[in-house]
């Protein structure tokens, strides 16, 4: 019988919807040690390490690997404040998901009656022209149309793992300012190199250059639908890119 305020390894296995090999597999690495091992050789594990799990069962959400949680979770210096960044993106995915969840339910009921479909209802929720006006007035409506093309071309495969890439790399930036670490430093030039790799596949392998890099960055803090992919650290992003451009793209 477990005490009140912890939980032994299948209580938390079946709570967490995961399973009791796993936790011991987090356990071997030094992922998720328990807060105690009962006489009998059991794991139990308390509130801390609830929240420890659950912390990594979010990144694991967003493609991230063992080795990097490990390490991100060890940098952390305040976990719930970890935690309310992670929240505001889920809230932010959570928005975006009932707004497609709304759309496609739209699409089946004009459809079904006979009714006339908008192109702003049936994809209310995918939009990725929302930056069109953005993109037309700094690079011009023939990198945008480009852009529209290469979007149109990809399988639904090759645009969730597009935007897959996109989340894990911005969750990297996020965990890595909260770790105290500096625009400048490796690891950080190590994110933004990933992240110029990504905006280049983007313009269908066309390489930006120094100035339209450094211009998305600082988009990234004068637009709100930008920055709220970077929450608490789009200047920090900015800051890096603007170190990326400086070192290898003058």
């Amino acid at each position: 019988m477990s005490r009140t305020d912890e939980f032994s390894i299948q209580e938390i296995a079946r709570a967490a919807g995961t399973t009791s090999r796993t936790l011991r597999h987090y356990d071997d690495i030094g992922l998720l040690p328990p807060s105690r091992i009962g006489a009998n050789g059991y794991r139990y594990y308390d509130a801390a390490s609830l929240m420890r799990l659950q912390r990594i069962l979010l990144l694991r959400e967003l493609g991230i690997g063992l080795s990097t949680i490990a390490e991100v979770l060890d940098g952390e210096r305040d976990s719930t404040a970890a935690l309310r960044t992670h929240l505001r993106w889920l809230e932010r995915e959570r928005e975006r998901l009932a707004r497609q969840i709304e759309s496609v339910r739209s699409t089946i009921r004009k459809y079904e009656r006979g009714e006339e479909l908008m192109a702003t209802e049936a994809f209310d929720g995918f939009d990725h022209t929302r930056y069109r006006d953005e993109v037309v007035a700094k690079w011009g409506r023939d990198a945008y149309d480009r852009g529209e093309r290469w979007w149109r071309s990809l399988s639904a495969d090759d645009r969730d793992e597009f935007q897959r890439t996109q989340r894990e790399i911005a969750a990297d930036f996020v965990d890595a300012r909260a770790r105290g670490l500096t625009p400048d430093g490796d690891e950080v030039q190590a994110i933004t190199r990933r992240h110029y790799e990504w905006v280049q596949a983007g313009w269908q392998g066309t390489a930006p250059s120094a100035e339209a890099f450094t211009g998305l960055g600082q988009l990234y803090v004068d637009d709100p639908r930008f920055a709220a992919n970077y929450p608490d650290s789009a200047e920090f992003v900015r800051d890096a890119m603007r170190v990326y451009a400086d070192r290898n793209l003058r």
